[in-house]
């Protein structure tokens, strides 16, 4: 390895840019040349590349986003673009590629490395924790984090004017934020793409609830969960139930930004130096994770294919405690 390029693609992530960091680094240490791919497979396929040095990435440990910037390329989609990317590849020496992503940053990853050989390591970044193969991904503890701030105000408000607050977080596929989010904010109920809940039984808890003098209540609904969003959900509660006043938020984007907690600063760091460690050792077409807190490299197509599993353990108390 003489030559590696990073580049950040999807939805972006609370420390990514921690993660960049530490790869551009671990490159500089092993007397590596970085180059940074700007916004994405979109930069990989028109050579938007960038040599980068230890000044390059100074003071973004902390920062929000990427510095590299991230865009969806439907060009990358098809055979012809990533003919062109594997071009780029080859005009600027890249030995080797490291996408920092989601799901589908690693399935483009995946069929480059199977069309083209190009040795390529994924880093998991992206909010949803849903990659096989890695306990946490970075930006999951920074969003959660989020989360649970906005919701804690919002049942200042909830318990002052006793109201039955829907909160809508992010989770399409994946209710990873939602559940952690309702253990640590005292939520009545969890909605959820993996576990149906449905309003006849949402509402059995509400009334549970009101029985025992609950006042104000918080629901949290992942976007993905089968009732629809929370604004859905609370439209059908209230066709059932109006003992409550109901209010929906839908926290959006905001989950997404922010400075990374001290937790995914960390993990970013370690996660990125173990891409540059694995590329240099072969460990090739490999998502790099965390598991027990022990580096492990799992295939792409595994990390792909193979959906991580909600804590059971956690849902068990989740319910436990909404009493």
């Amino acid at each position: 390895m003489r030559k590696i390029g990073v580049l950040t693609s999807g939805g972006d992530a609370p420390g990514m840019n921690a993660a960049i960091r530490a790869v551009v680094r671990a490159c500089v240490f092993n007397d590596i040349e970085c180059y940074g791919i700007f916004k994405g497979y979109d930069g990989l396929i028109n050579g938007d590349f960038k040599k980068l040095n230890v000044r390059s990435v100074a003071k973004i440990l902390g920062r929000g986003g990427t510095i590299l910037k991230s865009a969806r390329s439907d060009e990358f989609r098809t055979p012809e673009g990533r003919a062109k990317a594997y071009e780029a590849c080859k005009k600027h020496g890249i030995d080797g590629l490291i996408t920092i992503g989601g799901n589908g940053t690693f399935t483009g990853a995946n069929i480059f490395y199977q069309e083209f050989g190009l040795p390529v390591i994924g880093i998991p970044g992206t909010i949803d924790n849903d990659l096989y193969g890695s306990d946490n991904t970075i930006g999951y503890d920074t969003a959660t984090n989020t989360v649970v701030d906005a919701i804690d105000k919002i049942r200042d408000t909830a318990n002052s004017h006793n109201r039955l607050f829907f909160v809508e977080v992010m989770g399409r596929d994946a209710g990873f934020i939602a559940l952690r989010a309702g253990i640590a904010t005292g939520a009545i109920a969890v909605m959820l793409p993996e576990e149906e809940l449905t309003i006849d039984e949402l509402i059995a808890i509400l009334e549970k609830g009101a029985a025992s003098n609950k006042t104000s209540s918080i629901v949290i609904v992942a976007e993905g969960d089968a009732n629809g969003g929370a604004y859905e959900v609370a439209q059908k509660v209230n066709a059932k139930y109006a003992q409550y006043e109901t209010r929906v938020t839908v926290l959006g984007h905001i989950q997404r930004g922010g400075s990374p907690s001290a937790w995914d600063r960390v993990l970013a760091s370690r996660l990125g130096v173990a891409a540059v460690e694995g590329l240099v050792a072969g460990e090739l077409n490999k998502m790099v994770g965390l598991v027990n807190d022990q580096i492990t490299y799992t295939p792409l197509e595994t990390s792909i294919s193979m959906k991580f599993q909600l804590n059971k353990e956690e849902l068990r108390i989740a319910k436990i405690l909404s009493i």
